[in-house]
């Protein structure tokens, strides 16, 4: 049974730090390319960094760059998004994806994150 399930998020101010993780379970991660979306009241989904199934390579959105750093841990079957310099509109329900070489794609449930002082 696929599992992905999303930790850390919570209720932080203006220039805060969090870190995300998302733990996977019932395929073989190391084989799957990982990404954390984001999704806020009344916008659609959007990719905030992904990283490589062997974690030699990521990307960001330009809205994250130099904040926020995404991490994986393959024999752990975790992936993490350090998030720092947190902003009012970094405030949202952040998911981790995974997807493989054939396109099968796996989602998390999601976990909160707000960003108000």
């Amino acid at each position: 049974q696929v599992q992905l399930v999303e930790s850390g998020g919570g209720l932080v101010q203006p220039g805060d730090s969090l870190t995300l993780s998302c733990a996977t379970s019932g395929f073989t991660f190391n084989s799957y390319a990982m990404s954390w979306y984001r999704q806020a009241p009344g916008k659609e989904r959007e990719l905030v960094a992904g990283v490589t199934s062997i974690g030699d390579v990521t990307n960001y959105a330009d809205s994250v760059k130099g904040r926020f750093t995404i991490s994986r841990d393959n024999a752990g079957n975790t992936v993490y998004l350090q998030m720092n310099s947190l902003k009012p509109e970094d405030t949202a329900v952040y998911y981790c994806k995974a997807v493989n070489r054939y396109y099968r794609t796996y989602w998390g449930q999601g976990t909160q994150v707000t960003v108000s002082s």
